[in-house]
């Protein structure tokens, strides 16, 4: 009989050692190192050979590959699907985080409800009670006749189950409460997480059953656990919302079967979480009045374009180092923007403090907000308002160029659809037939966008 080996595994890094030490060496941790037993030499190959446990691999040409599509089927969220890549692959393993209370059980318990009136399905807590999941069905008016429930956190036994239940989709709620008991660290631990994970991952391969993992977020808003989990997954999607607003955003980390720049929109209401099918009229919820300092850009997000609101805000500060804040955008761009600005446009806010918030709790990741927010800073700084049927967006260079951006014909149609009348874009997007009722205002340099308002 093989003997167990075991092993010494940093907690916080998961990094491995022959023997135990005080601190690791790797991380500088001290006190993290635990001990983990390891299975039996000769099941090794076994449990971890080939992809996803397979030990019958043999080699092929790239040309023999099959190339049939995978099969997808709905969540019962178009949103969810979006971000997905068009529906749930079978046989792959999923990872949706967020901060607590941003509703991810909630959302969760809805599409497993909606499944299971279609086909076998296995929701699996960890953290809470079999009566405090039906407490939340019952409030949300959910179908609960037909999902099929389990509370346990042993990963062997929850496997072992799922082989007899045979499910078309199983939910793991959380990954951070599921242990291995071969491993004899705390759950939530790295080894445990990274094992679990692994498990899962290589249990929904191989009998082809879509696995949904919840993970919880650490202070900055990163998935908890070790870096190896969201590498193993297929898919890391992530539910933002602030905890004063009613609406979350999903978007999307990782997707082996999708892009990975998809937006989904939803609404927290009394019912559960609810599809936002324009979130763009959510985003463009303006004050009559009109304020200076304040312009609509069009993002491009996924698949769709999307109108958001950008405010800016430009006051005289008494520091000696005025403040550059923003919310949504990255703050070294707005110093970027704002040295462009004043090399060649003549406009100096070295003396003011700098403002920058996009509306909605949206965070921009791409460059065609770099225009919009240079005209609602001249607007702030100017005191001058700016024509609310105006929409914006291009690329500034360092040269003081505006630049071109992608897919600027459906952001004008876009655009369009809303009722904006006016556009200022870079050159090269400005369509070659006319779109109605819209004036488009091409433009190359920043001196000319100054121009165009005036």
């Amino acid at each position: 009989m093989a003997k167990n080996k075991t092993a010494y595994v940093c907690n916080d890094c998961g990094a491995d050692f022959m023997r135990w030490q005080g601190q690791c060496s790797e991380c500088g941790a001290w006190n993290t190192i635990t001990e983990v037993r390891l299975g039996p030499a000769k099941d090794k190959s076994s449990r971890f050979g080939g992809y996803a446990g397979a030990t019958a691999a043999k080699v092929l040409r790239l040309d023999e590959v099959d190339l049939q599509d995978v099969p997808r089927f709905s969540s019962g969220f178009l949103e969810l699907d979006r971000v997905l890549g068009g529906g749930i692959v079978p046989g792959s393993a999923v990872l949706i985080g967020g901060s607590p209370g941003a509703g991810k059980s909630t959302l969760l318990l809805q599409m497993m409800c909606g499944l299971a009136e279609q086909g076998n399905a296995l929701y699996v807590t960890g953290e809470e009670s079999l009566q405090q999941v039906a407490l939340r069905a019952n409030r949300l008016g959910l179908p609960t006749g037909k999902l099929r429930m389990l509370a346990e956190t042993n990963v062997e036994s929850i496997c072992h189950l799922a082989q007899q239940e045979k499910p078309r989709i199983m939910v793991i709620d959380s990954i951070q409460v599921m242990q291995m008991a071969e491993i004899q660290s705390a759950p939530g631990s790295v080894s445990q997480v990274r094992e679990s994970a692994a498990y899962l991952t290589r249990f929904a391969k191989q009998h082809n059953i879509a696995v949904i993992m919840v993970g919880h977020v650490t202070k900055d808003g990163s998935l908890a656990g070790p870096k190896v989990l969201e590498h193993c997954i297929d898919c890391s999607i992530l539910l933002d919302g602030d905890a004063d607003s009613r609406y979350r955003t999903l978007r999307g980390h990782k997707n082996r079967f999708g892009a990975v720049n998809e937006l989904g929109v939803f609404a927290m209401t009394g019912q559960g979480m609810k599809e936002v099918k324009n979130p763009s009229a959510i985003f463009l919820s303006r004050s009559e009045d009109v304020q200076s300092g304040s312009i609509v850009m069009v993002l491009w997000e996924g698949t769709r374009p999307l109108l958001v609101e950008i405010q800016a805000l430009v006051d005289h500060s008494p520091l000696n180092n005025p403040r550059r804040v923003t919310v949504g955008m990255e703050q070294n761009r707005i110093a970027m923007l704002l040295a462009v600005m004043h090399r060649h446009a003549g406009l100096q806010m070295a003396d003011q403090d700098v403002f920058v918030n996009v509306v909605g709790g949206i965070r921009v990741q791409e460059t065609s907000a770099d225009l919009a927010t240079l005209l609602a800073l001249v607007s702030s700084f100017r005191n001058k308002p700016l024509p609310p049927d105006l929409v914006v967006f291009g690329e500034v260079g360092l040269s003081g160029e505006i630049r071109p951006v992608p897919s600027g014909q459906e952001r004008l149609r876009e655009a369009a659809k809303h009722g904006f009348k006016r556009a200022i874009v870079p050159k090269a997007n400005c369509p070659k037939e006319p779109i109605e009722g819209m004036q488009v205002t091409g433009i190359g340099r920043l001196s000319e966008a100054l121009d165009a308002l005036d």
